[in-house]
This record gives C-alpha cells, structure tokens and sequence, in this order.
C-alpha cells in the first residue's frame, strides 16, 4: 500500500468563524468576493460579514455576483476578465460549492492566457498545463456538500459541448478555509438533504474504490458516521447547531476523502446528467442513481465487508450483509424525505441513457477506472434505466 498526503489548507472550523476573518493573514491585498446570482448570501448577512472582515484586515475588494448552480464556463472567464481588470491579487469565494468551483476556474484563468478548456483533461479539453500560478483563494462555506473549501479541483459545466468536467491544480488548494456551521442554517431542508448527500457519496465512493488506502479509510469512515447519525436531523431543524457542526465537519472530511482517496463512476454518471440537464441540483441527481448503484456493487460481491462497514457507519448495528448498506442508505433517504425524487421531473427521458453513459466515461473516464470492479457500458445503462422514475 502507497499514498501521498497533501492537505495545505488552514481552515477555521466552528461556530462564529467568520467573525475572524478579519484577523487571519489574507494572501493579499484586493479580493475578488465571488458569491451567488441568488439573494442568499445578501439577505442572510453573509456578504456584509465578510466585508466587514476585509475591511477589519485592510483588504480592499470588488463583488462578482454572477455564479449560478453548476456554473458555466463562460461566466468563468466573465469572472477572470473582471478580476484581472480590477487588479485583484486573490480571490474570496463566499457560497457553497458552485461558488467555490468557479472561484477556482476564476483563479486559474485570471494568470493565464487562452481558454479554461485548454486547461482541461478530458472530453473536448486539450490538457495543456498551466504556465502560471493561480490566484490563492479564501473560501467561506455556506452549505455542507462538496468540501470544495479543502481540495484542489472544481467542476465546470461548459454547455457549448455538454460536458461537465473537473479542473485540477496543486495550487487551487485554498489557503485559507472559514467554515463556520451558522452560516448553513438558511439552506432549506431539501438542499440540506440534497448537499449532505453529496459529501456522504464523496465518502461511501471513496471507501469503496481501488484507490482507498488507510489514510482515506479514516476520513471517510468519520465522514460516513457523522452524516448518517446527524444529517436527518440537521433535515428536520435546521436551527439544531450540533446536528449542523457534524455535518459540516463531515463535508469538510469529505473533501479529505477525495484528496486521499478517490471518487468512483457514480459523480461521472451524475455529472452527465446535470451536464445535460443544469437545472438538476448535483445532490438530487446522486440520490436519484445512488440506490441501483451500490446495488450494482453489492451484486458483484467484490468488497462485501466495506458494504458491511458502512452499514454500521450510518446506524445499521446489525447490519451483517452487504445488502444491508443499500437498505441503511434508502431508510437515511426516507428520514430526510429525499427517496421519491424522479429523474423525470427534470425533463431527462429513457432514451438519453445511451448519451449519458457515454458522456460520463468520455469527460470522467478516470473516476470508472476506480470503481472496485469494471462496469461496462451496458451495465451502466441498466443502473440509469432501474433507477429512473
């Protein structure tokens, strides 16, 4: 067994962090403050707040208010030029984890020449490394689901070409994370159940795939268990603070797994669909194929013992066959009233299966090669079919 551990990120974890923000040593002068097109972060006090932290450290600053769910690459580079004409010497993404992704496709691009689809892997992305270092990035979490503040990729929806594809730089790591569980107390309860979902997926597809070593094993596991003990609570009142603290620190370990480890196919099927359909949220999407999924998985018998272990991660004391996850996962669905969700409610229909089969291993053929054993095309295909309403 072989890892490499890279985690550079500072990070302030608590309740009422952000009110030091303006006494943390900021990686420069005048900020980008990139947010949401939504009211959110305005009407909950959150961009005031981090204002007042820059002032508080002498930072001058410029809003970029224009990032939507599953942010556009266009709006990317929109982001890029605004920086770079404003002079600014570093970003402050303050949102959840579309936020943050952009930021990091902004921070990318405000150095360097050309296209951010020349800097990607994959699909139509030509792969060219990156000249310049990127813009160092601050980022303040408001929701619990990507632990996008801790890692060092971001993912970008380019709907010239419905992809949806990862960017990835050593230096996209933020230096500096503010995750602070007040502020996830605004997300309504189905975009809590929908983002804690997504960092619990980060986790069980880590723990189960080829790349799961020791170091990812722990992170992921206490991930696993914080979510399945505390998320449905968090669900169910938003204002119960240790059900928000144990989630948010569960996303945040989240993003470790992920660093540590790896994800599986199950965030590239997702990513097609919501390449193809951007109004689907990405947690939505997760559990509306997580069920057939790990079914999939569990029918091929080939890790039945992490099966086990994640069942009692997310409460199933007995739990005694791997079939026991699949049921732990659909009884934590029903608790957090997310196990009806219907893939034709976004408009996506039977007949697209085939494309996004194959979009998901064309733009994120790598998270395939990590799955603990191979799924074919054909295979892939059914789990979209069984998993369609």
């Amino acid at each position: 067994m072989s890892f490499m551990v890279c985690m550079p990120t500072l990070w302030r974890f608590g309740q009422g962090a952000l009110n030091e923000l303006g006494r943390q040593q900021l990686p420069g002068k005048k900020a980008l403050l990139v947010i949401s097109n939504g009211k959110s972060t305005r009407a909950n006090g959150y961009l005031e707040r981090t204002e007042a932290g820059l002032k508080e450290a002498d930072a001058d600053y410029v809003v970029f208010d224009k990032i939507g769910a599953n942010p556009l690459k266009a709006v990317v580079m929109e982001g890029a030029a605004f920086a770079r004409g404003n002079g600014c010497d570093f970003i402050v993404a303050l949102g959840g984890g579309s936020v943050m992704d952009a930021s990091k496709g902004i921070a990318l691009m405000a150095t360097n020449d050309g296209d951010l689809w020349d800097y990607v892997s994959g699909g139509t992305g030509k792969g060219k490394p990156a000249c310049n270092r990127p813009l160092p990035i601050v980022a303040i979490t408001t929701t619990a689901g990507t632990g996008s503040e801790v890692d060092c990729g971001g993912v970008i929806n380019n709907p010239d070409t419905n992809e949806k594809m990862g960017i990835v730089h050593p230096s996209l790591f933020p230096v500096l994370a503010i995750i602070d569980p007040e502020l996830t107390v605004s997300v309504p309860p189905m975009f809590t159940a929908y983002q804690g979902f997504d960092a619990l997926f980060h986790s069980t597809e880590c723990y189960i795939s080829r790349a799961a070593n020791l170091m990812s094993d722990m992170v992921a596991s206490t991930a696993i268990s914080n979510i399945g003990r505390y998320l449905a609570r968090a669900v169910k009142d938003g204002h119960d603070m240790e059900a928000r603290e144990h989630v948010s620190f569960a996303n945040t370990l989240s993003g470790y797994s992920m660093m540590t480890g790896a994800c599986t196919s199950e965030h590239s099927m997702e990513h097609a669909m919501s390449a193809y359909h951007p109004e689907l949220p990405h947690g939505a999407g997760l559990i509306m194929i997580s069920r057939e999924y790990y079914a999939h998985f569990v029918g091929k018998h080939v890790c039945d013992d992490r099966f086990i272990a994640m069942a009692k991660m997310l409460g199933k004391a007995d739990a005694s066959k791997p079939e026991d996850f699949v049921t732990a996962l659909v009884e934590l669905q029903k608790a957090c009233g997310v196990d009806e969700l219907k893939m034709s409610d976004y408009g996506i229909c039977p007949d697209e299966f085939d494309t996004l089969s194959r979009n998901a291993r064309e733009t994120m053929g790598g998270l395939f090669a990590m799955d603990p054993c191979p799924m074919s095309h054909e295979e892939c295909v059914e789990i979209f079919r069984k998993s369609y309403k």
